[in-house]
């Protein structure tokens, strides 16, 4: 590939003809977290589980009326 040297050049001087790479950069930098913090909560929520357990109960017992339903 040919030197452009009238090129936009990146903060280390490379070239980055999509600018993804300083895209990324600004992305990480702005989203630094401020002080130490950790991933994820050490306790979460119980009421999405709670949710996913209530859903998952009802599609049994609606695929068991529908069954009993069709076999009846």
């Amino acid at each position: 590939m040919a030197h452009n040297p009238h090129a936009p050049q990146g903060p280390e001087g490379n070239y980055d003809p999509a600018g993804s790479t300083q895209m990324f950069r600004a992305f990480v930098d702005e989203g630094a977290p401020q002080g130490r913090q950790a991933a994820t909560p050490a306790a979460a929520p119980a009421g999405p589980r709670v949710g996913l357990i209530v859903g998952v109960v009802a599609v049994i017992v609606i695929l068991a009326a529908v069954a009993w339903l069709a076999l009846g």
